[in-house]
C-alpha cells in the first residue's frame, strides 16, 4: 500500500514594523480642546491626514459615550485614531479603536539605585541632496541635510535638524521627548516647525526671520526662532 500524501502548509510570514505616531492628550473642557485642534488644522490643513494618531485619555475621566463622541469628532476632522491608551478597557466598546499598551515614555522613573545603563547613541543621518515635496524622513538621532527641504516635505528627528539650504516644508525635532533639540537652517520659509511636540506654523513665524539663517529652540513651552549668527 502506497504512502498517503499529506498536504503541506505554508507558514505565515510576520514582520515587525514601527511608525512615528502623534499622541493627542485631550483636556477638559473637551469642546475647548477641540477648538484648539480646529485652530491647528486651520493653520495647516491636511497635516494630520494619513498620520497615525494615539489618543491618551489619562488626563481626563470620560464615559464610554463621551469617548466614542470624541473619537467621532476627530474622525470628522479627518484625524484617524489608531489606538487609545490611558483608560480602562471596560470603557472601550468593540466599535472603538483598540486599547494600546507598552508605548515608550519620554521620562524614565527610577525607584531604586541601579547601575547606570549605557545606551547606544542614536545614529546621525546625513543626506547629501535636497528632500523633495512629498518625501518624509524619520530618524532617531540628528539629521543633517546638505540641500533644502521642499514644500510638502517632512523631517522628523529624535535629535536636532541641520539644514544647509532653505526649509520650506515641516521640520519636527526632539520627537522622542528631547526639549533640548534644535532646528538650524540657512533660510526659513517653513510650513511648520516643532520641538518636543510644541510647534509654530507658517502664519506664526515672524516675517523678519525669512531670507536669513535661523535657529529654532524651545524655551519652556514656547518655540523661539532667532537669527543664526
Amino acid at each position: 500500500m502506497g504512502a498517503i500524501a499529506r498536504p503541506t502548509h505554508q507558514l505565515v510570514r510576520m514582520r515587525g514594523r514601527s511608525y512615528v505616531a502623534f499622541v493627542f492628550c485631550p483636556v477638559v473642557p473637551i469642546a475647548g480642546w477641540l477648538e484648539e485642534i480646529d485652530a491647528s488644522i486651520g493653520h495647516s490643513p491636511g497635516f494630520f491626514i494619513g498620520k497615525p494618531v494615539v489618543l491618551d485619555l489619562s488626563a481626563v475621566d470620560l464615559s464610554q459615550t463621551a469617548i466614542l463622541h470624541l473619537v467621532t469628532s476627530l474622525e470628522q476632522r479627518n484625524i484617524r485614531v489608531l489606538g487609545i491608551e490611558g483608560v480602562d478597557a471596560a470603557r472601550l466598546s468593540s466599535d472603538m479603536p483598540p486599547l494600546l499598551t507598552g508605548g515608550r515614555h519620554c521620562v524614565l522613573t527610577q525607584n531604586e539605585p541601579k547601575k547606570p545603563e549605557v545606551k547606544p547613541k542614536p545614529i546621525s543621518l546625513l543626506l547629501e541632496s535636497s528632500v523633495r515635496s512629498g518625501q518624509s524622513v524619520f530618524t532617531e538621532g540628528d539629521v543633517t541635510i546638505l540641500g533644502s527641504v521642499g514644500s510638502g516635505a517632512e523631517i522628523v528627528a529624535g535629535g536636532s535638524i541641520h539644514i544647509y539650504g532653505t526649509l520650506r516644508g515641516r521640520a519636527m525635532a526632539g520627537a522622542n521627548g528631547n526639549p533640548a533639540a534644535r532646528i538650524y537652517c540657512q533660510k526659513i520659509e517653513a510650513e511648520l516647525v516643532a520641538i518636543d511636540g510644541h510647534y509654530q506654523t507658517a502664519e506664526e513665524i515672524d516675517a523678519t526671520m525669512c531670507d536669513r539663517p535661523a535657529q529654532v529652540c524651545l524655551e519652556g513651552d514656547i518655540i523661539k526662532i532667532t537669527p543664526l549668527n
